[in-house]
């Protein structure tokens, strides 16, 4: 087995991948995770690692409102097109002309930010598969 040839553990591991510097946004959301499950933080896409470490998350949260820690355009262009990652992308904030840049760039779902931390227990029951 190669480095690059993620173990069964890895695969089954729940975990999802945060994009926002907003600590206070973090911590909720950190509260609103179920048991057994991994949140990762980062506003590096690329420091999670390369696109089949991506791919070991169940889903990922993007921050729209964090245009000076990255560009979520970026973001969704390099897992979709650079990646070409089928990861489920659900969005928070923003305004309306870059939500509908993001739903063009293909983007799951976008809510807002209370509705993001109701909504996270959700995700996690349906992306819950194999662990």
């Amino acid at each position: 087995m190669t480095e690059t040839s993620p173990t069964i553990e890895k695969r089954l591991r729940r975990r999802w991948i945060l994009m926002s510097a907003d600590e206070a946004m973090a911590r909720r959301l950190r509260e609103a995770t179920p048991p057994g499950w991994e949140m990762v933080t980062t506003t590096d896409l690329e420091a999670v690692g390369p696109w089949h470490e991506i791919l070991l998350h169940r889903f990922l949260v993007l921050d729209l409102d964090e245009a000076e820690a990255f560009d979520p355009l970026d973001v969704i262009y390099l897992i979709r097109r650079e990646h070409m990652l089928n990861i489920p992308v659900f969005c928070f904030g923003g305004d309306e002309a870059l939500r509908e840049e993001m739903r063009l760039a293909r983007a799951d779902r976008f809510f807002g930010r209370d509705e993001m931390v109701a909504m996270l227990p959700r995700f996690c029951e349906q992306y819950g598969w194999g662990g």
